[in-house]
């Protein structure tokens, strides 16, 4: 069996649990923007693009609020690569690595119970809330990292829906790893959407809470996955 042969066969081992996290990002944002006043916790590029219209004066953009979010996201992200630094391990996902995304679900869960307890948040707690979300993400998007498979990130699909176009047969490419690219995309967008219906109906705390679920289990889902790579590679 060949290198690249083998690379796929562990990497399909690993994208179940990364498509379940970039479901779960679709749900962060969804949080983020609808319930803590238009900012992204997960999505940077559009945290940069708010922060130039909130510098230009549009009013209708909170500044302080993506700013927070882009902070929190750079500190989460120093955070892990300090955590991890210099740690190996047999699998290609360091048990550091799992270890940080296990803490990342872990606040995710206790700030959507801190948010149903205190049912509204306001002032200094909503930038609070917002920038220790943003830390978890930015974690999260360090940590699986170590993974190596770009094509599912897990908080930005930009990158992915361009390769999934240069790549496909259509472009005269040779439509290599086009259903984990679709997927992704479906994957982030179909979070983004039942976000957004939890939030309606039940408000950002449940919503939180079903991220952090769904984290969790993404989580466990990668533990297999190093089992089952360890086995293989055996």
């Amino acid at each position: 069996m060949t290198d690249a042969a083998t690379t796929t066969r562990l990497d399909r081992l690993f994208i179940p649990a990364l498509q379940v996290l970039t479901f779960a990002t679709g749900i962060v944002d969804a949080v983020s923007y609808l319930a803590l006043d238009k900012v992204f916790t997960g999505n940077m590029t559009g945290n940069v693009l708010f922060i130039g219209f909130g510098l230009a004066g549009t009013g209708t953009t909170p500044l302080l609020n993506n700013a927070v979010a882009l902070v929190g996201f750079v500190v989460g992200a120093l955070s892990c690569a300090r955590a991890v630094r210099g740690r190996t391990h047999v699998s290609r996902l360091p048990s550091a690595n799992l270890a940080v995304l296990g803490a990342s679900a872990g606040l995710a869960l206790v700030l959507g119970a801190f948010w149903l307890i205190i049912h509204h948040l306001d002032g200094w707690v909503l930038l609070s809330v917002t920038a220790a979300l943003a830390v978890v993400m930015g974690a999260q998007a360090a940590a699986v990292r170590a993974a190596g498979i770009t094509d599912v990130t897990t908080i930005v699909v930009t990158s992915t829906l361009a390769n999934l176009a240069i790549d496909s047969r259509l472009a005269g490419g040779t439509g290599d790893r086009w259903r984990r690219r679709l997927l992704a995309v479906v994957a982030m967008g179909a979070g983004g959407a039942v976000g957004a219906v939890i939030v309606r109906f039940g408000g950002g705390a449940p919503a939180l809470l079903a991220a952090g679920a769904l984290m969790a289990l993404a989580v466990l889902l990668l533990h297999l996955a190093r089992t089952r790579e360890a086995r293989a590679t055996a």
